[in-house]
């Protein structure tokens, strides 16, 4: 058989490009049949229990990540989510949640006082209104109206605290001891689906009014269900400088590994701010279609928890950038 010169221009181009989509394609060429959860610091391994029990019933990975963050929401003794988390520097606790299907869909609330289980509220705004994020008093507002209880969430512990800490009005955050604030979850349920979740209560002794990372799309978490999904904490203003959650994403599309992207990550905020990153803490936590996961940060400490059929819930310590 002759092979023309267009031939073999028209083969060549097909195989280039066949090459070229390989590092995607190959993320989606082997996919888990196994459910996972994967959760920020030590408190996500209670979540983790209540993400599982709808993962291993067969469930949706959004109503895994929503009902799973709902246990250190509702927890007083954990001063950095929900009730009980520590206020601003006004002795006003606001929180700030957002979260993310398999569709693209997705919901947040910023500053938002009084509501318990703000990753719920969230939601309420990802499927009722034509809105992706809504604040402060525009937020709990839509929150009462959608049958949410109004309640006061300063507990006596986290007011003391406040009291103490307004004496001198120091604000000297202490990566891993205050301020890591976070929690965010990832799921992949057994239909190979992705969802995520990320709720917290801020900064202690933020100024009044301030939003980190944890309820904007892009930076405190991102899904894409045709590759993974990314989740981050610690000191929001710098994940918000490098879109955190979206970077770490579109790294795995690229071809890296969970690992590797959530590394890349890292050493991109090091790159921003050389001597700021010495004594702040930011990690990424993040899974992709392959049920593969990572976890990666800048100062060691940061800890995460994962559940799976072949692992029960153990929580892991992430390697770190500074050692």
């Amino acid at each position: 058989m002759k092979t023309t010169r267009r031939h073999f221009l028209k083969v060549g181009g097909a195989l280039a490009s066949a090459f070229s989509l390989a590092p995607y394609f190959s993320k989606a060429a082997t996919p888990a049949t196994k459910p996972l959860v994967i959760s920020t610091w030590n408190f996500g391994k209670a979540a983790n229990v209540e993400a599982w029990k709808v993962l291993s019933t067969n469930g949706r990975a959004l109503d895994a990540v929503e009902l799973g963050v709902h246990v250190p929401e509702g927890d007083p003794t954990e001063t950095s989510v929900g009730l009980g988390g520590l206020p601003d520097r006004d002795g006003r606790v606001t929180l700030d949640a957002c979260i993310m299907d398999e569709f693209s869909n997705c919901g947040s609330v910023a500053c938002l006082e009084h509501i318990v289980h703000p990753i719920s509220v969230a939601r309420k705004v990802m499927e009722k209104t034509p809105h992706v994020m809504l604040v402060g008093d525009g937020a709990l507002q839509f929150a009462l109206a959608n049958g949410f209880k109004k309640e006061n969430l300063l507990t006596a512990e986290s007011e003391k605290a406040w009291k103490e800490w307004i004496k001198k009005s120091e604000y000297k955050p202490i990566a891993n001891i205050e301020n890591h604030d976070t929690i965010g979850m990832l799921a992949l349920d057994m239909k190979q689906n992705l969802s995520g979740a990320c709720t917290t209560s801020g900064m202690a002794y933020k100024m009044h009014g301030r939003v980190g990372d944890s309820p904007i799309i892009g930076a405190g978490l991102f899904v894409d269900n045709e590759i993974g999904a990314a989740t981050s904490s610690g000191l929001g203003e710098e994940v918000i400088r490098i879109v955190g959650s979206h970077l770490v994403v579109e790294l795995m599309r690229q071809g890296n590994s969970p690992q590797q992207a959530c590394e890349i990550a890292v050493k991109r905020v090091v790159k921003n701010q050389p001597e700021k990153s010495k004594s702040i803490q930011v990690g990424f936590l993040a899974i992709n279609k392959n049920g593969e996961y990572g976890a990666y940060a800048l100062q060691k400490g940061f800890t995460y928890a994962l559940y799976s059929n072949e692992i029960p819930n153990k929580v892991f310590e992430a390697n770190s950038y500074y050692k």
